[in-house]
């Protein structure tokens, strides 16, 4: 069994414990995640980039950026198993379109989208 697997049955059983399935439509799933998304990013809000870059050295700033990222994946791995998305193959796939819209030798260094590529 995958981590990813793993950690799904994991949620599962924690949400099954609890009833809150009936909660758990993929409109639903997509807001949470969204919100815990900004949780994430209010973690750098009004901060410099140094200040951010300093956050996993903190032991605070770091605990609420992994439950944060945590509760991220949580969310995702939800969305995935109601839509029937095996997030590993559908990472490794994203990736090979990645590779063709952006080749190394037009993209090497470049934060161009893909369409600005010449």
């Amino acid at each position: 069994m995958s981590d990813l697997s793993a950690l799904t049955t994991a949620i599962r059983a924690f949400r099954d414990a609890r009833d809150w399935r009936q909660f758990h439509t993929l409109r639903n799933l997509i807001t949470s995640l969204n919100l815990e998304s900004a949780e994430l990013l209010e973690l750098t809000q009004w901060k410099s980039d140094a200040e951010v870059e300093a956050l996993p050295t903190d032991p605070q700033a770091a605990e609420a950026l992994r439950d944060e990222c945590a509760d991220i994946l949580l969310y995702l791995l939800l969305i995935a198993d109601k839509a029937g998305i095996d997030l590993a193959s559908a990472a490794h796939a994203k990736l090979a379109k990645n590779e063709l819209k952006y080749p190394v030798d037009k993209a090497f260094g470049s934060r161009a989208k893909y369409t600005e590529l010449g």
